[in-house]
């Protein structure tokens, strides 16, 4: 039975609600009297359904009517009810899950032509009038009536004495929690949609990239996508002790023009011009003579994409309740880790004393001050030494094309401790693509129908860096599988919060050279990933608290422009940057915490990341001398339970990032041979 300590209930009111509380108390208890059913769990139903039926659904006599019909009368018809539901959902988001993969295989997928009509056809999404219509059918009211919405309060609170079934009859209650207007969530779909399709098709042609002493590092093939493309050259130009260090600055000065916009829009995704990066001078080759241009800048953009999903989604905000925020909902009701509690975490690492341990350890191994760019210092992972050149010739020759790659993801999964048969299940269950954008995992929602592997395939095959996306993308996929065909029930598929499902990505993407063979014999190697992990913590949760304040800076000034917005953006990355990376980089007023396409395209996306470094960090001292392939199966089986309870069943402990400082002690120690 489904335990509740009851807390202070905060049912979204609408006021247009025509029910009253005379009303609500006499249809309470009519149905108390006539069902085994806890008179909590009764009371709770009965109110939230009445917060948020209209006048349009009935009087107050119908909607009485409508509770003594839909009310279960026993567990047995609850439980009945809930199966039923499992069946019809599966389908309902299934099915038009596929159908959103399918109108966006031109935006996402190399090698199909993206024609005008396609981003109209990428918006279109099929469920974006499934809120008013449970609504309008009633099946909504059913749903609540019988599996009624908790806090995450109560959550917390509760959650750990609650059984898969409870669990699945809590996650129910989440679907509704609102009356949003189907023509509102069409509008926010197309405004993201349309930032999906600005940040997958911005790439910079860095062979017509010169330095300012007119020196071209990269031949005219090497395409980057921002940010990943750009972040990942920075990353690989550690192994060149030639160029290395003016190559991430040239890639460095790209990404500052882009944050502040002053990036000239001709060399977005265009190859025709030459471009100075440091200066900000572009070319045109005319008969063997250089031409100077007086072209303008790309002007506010990429803030103006960020501004239409901001303007989309709060226009849903009074659908929620009063005072409700597309910030509280991300954190309380998608991550179930309050924004406040995920400061602290972040606040607590950034903060910490081992930040100028592990960067004194870094400027020693560079053999110089560090710079502004070095948050992305690569030179704790093994292949971070090895030649990026010789990487690609062996990722392009075993993957030569996506079916390679897909024909090998059993092999990968057996080297990870999979049993054969296991890993035969899952990979039937995946479909790689070549990717437009740097790359992802789409996730079925039924299952009958594959999850998807994108990343970037070259007409040449893969090369080293596709690789290590997709290595990261098919831990997600692997995590999708199970957490779909082998959860308890339906509604507990998926895994707590987007975190989750990255921490197993970061698991999978650590092993990317074992799998190709490349064993690190360093007897270090333990420390180096310590400090690898502690220094990625370091730098995207600096990104995620930028991320943070600029949505409660939009809120703040809800009107604001594009340019007023860009300003803001600036402004909080310059204090982020002073309070927890100027004491360390000895330099101020630095922007590049803004230069993360997610936070123009996934809203409040970005703390995921950090979130799942940190998971990621306690399953791998977890996982250390188990059974891989056993482990995953097992932890991922657990399904969508609140992300302390779902560590607590799965490592046993709670989330925190105590155990990566404390590990961070040690291996700063061990990597300076003390």
């Amino acid at each position: 039975m489904l335990v509740i300590t009851l807390l202070c209930l905060s049912t979204p009111m609408m006021a247009t609600s025509n029910i009253d509380k005379n009303a609500v108390d006499r249809v309470t208890n009519s149905l108390v009297r006539k069902s085994s059913i806890p008179q909590h769990v009764i009371e709770r139903g009965v109110a939230q359904s009445a917060a948020l039926w209209l006048p349009s659904d009935g009087t107050q006599e119908e909607f009485q009517q409508f509770c003594e019909e839909h009310q279960c009368k026993t567990q047995a018809d609850k439980e009945k009810l809930f199966y039923r539901i499992c069946e019809n959902f599966e389908s309902i988001f299934g099915h038009n899950n596929r159908v959103i993969i399918d109108l966006l295989m031109p935006t996402h997928v190399s090698g199909i032509e993206n024609l005008p009509i396609d981003q109209f056809f990428g918006a279109y999404n099929g469920l974006s009038h499934f809120n008013d219509d449970m609504f309008n059918n009633k099946i909504a009211f059913i749903i609540m009536l019988n599996f009624p919405h908790f806090t995450l309060e109560e959550k917390t609170k509760n959650g750990a004495t609650w059984s898969d079934l409870d669990w699945g009859y809590v996650r129910l209650g989440d679907i509704f929690t609102s009356r949003v207007p189907a023509f509102q969530q069409q509008r926010v779909n197309t405004a993201t949609t349309k930032a999906d399709n600005y940040i997958s098709n911005y790439n910079i042609y860095m062979g017509q990239v010169w330095s300012n002493k007119n020196i071209k590092y990269w031949p005219i093939s090497t395409v980057l996508i921002s940010h990943w493309g750009l972040r990942d050259e920075l990353k690989s130009a550690y192994a060149d002790t030639k160029n290395g260090l003016e190559k991430q600055r040239i890639v460095y000065n790209i990404m500052k023009r882009i944050i502040d916009q002053s990036i000239p829009e001709d060399v977005i995704n265009k190859y025709e011009y030459i471009w100075y990066p440091s200066s900000n001078q572009t070319f045109i080759e005319v008969n063997s003579s250089y031409i100077e241009l007086e072209g303008k800048s790309e002007n506010n953009i990429r803030y103006q994409q960020l501004l239409n999903i901001f303007n989309a989604i709060k226009a849903t905000d009074e659908y929620y309740g009063e005072k409700s925020t597309y910030i509280d909902r991300k954190f309380n009701d998608e991550y179930e880790i309050s924004v406040k509690e995920t400061e602290r975490l972040f606040h607590e690492l950034l903060s910490s004393s081992q930040v100028s341990d592990v960067a004194k350890l870094i400027s020693k191994r560079l053999g110089r001050k560090l710079e502004p760019f070095d948050i992305w210092y690569d030179g704790f992972k093994s292949r971070s030494s090895m030649d990026q050149n010789k990487l690609d010739q062996i990722v392009q020759e075993k993957y030569p094309d996506k079916e390679a790659f897909e024909k090998d993801l059993p092999r990968i999964l057996m080297d990870l401790s999979f049993t054969p048969e296991r890993a035969r299940f899952i990979t039937n269950h995946i479909t790689v693509d070549a990717s437009v954008g740097a790359g992802h995992a789409w996730e079925a929602a039924m299952r009958s129908d594959n999850a998807r592997l994108r990343t970037r395939i070259g007409e040449n095959g893969m090369d080293y860096k596709g690789y290590n996306i997709g290595i990261h993308e098919f831990g997600h996929n692997v995590e999708q599988t199970i957490s779909l065909h082998n959860v308890p029930n339906y509604f507990l598929r998926g895994v707590p919060n987007t975190a989750f499902t990255e921490a197993l990505a970061f698991t999978f993407q650590t092993r990317d050279l074992d799998l190709l063979g490349l064993k690190n014999e360093d007897e270090k190697a333990q420390y180096l990933n310590t400090l690898d992990c502690f220094w990625g913590c370091y730098e995207i949760m600096g990104v995620a608290m930028v991320d943070i304040k600029v949505w409660q800076w939009m809120y703040g000034n809800p009107n604001a422009t594009a340019a007023q917005l860009k300003n803001a953006v600036v402004q909080i990355a310059k204090e982020v940057w002073n309070q927890y990376y100027e004491p360390i980089f000895k330099t101020k007023d630095q922007t590049i915490l803004a230069i993360y396409s997610h936070m123009i395209d996934a809203p409040l996306y970005l703390s995921a990341y950090p979130i799942g470094h940190v998971i990621d960090f306690q399953m791998e001292n977890y996982l250390e001398r188990k059974n891989l392939g056993q482990e995953v199966e097992r932890i991922f089986r657990i399904g969508r339970k609140t992300p302390n309870v779902w560590m607590k069943e799965a490592i046993g402990e709670e989330l925190s990032v105590q155990p990566l400082l404390n590990a961070t002690i040690v291996a700063v120690k061990a990597a300076a041979g003390k």
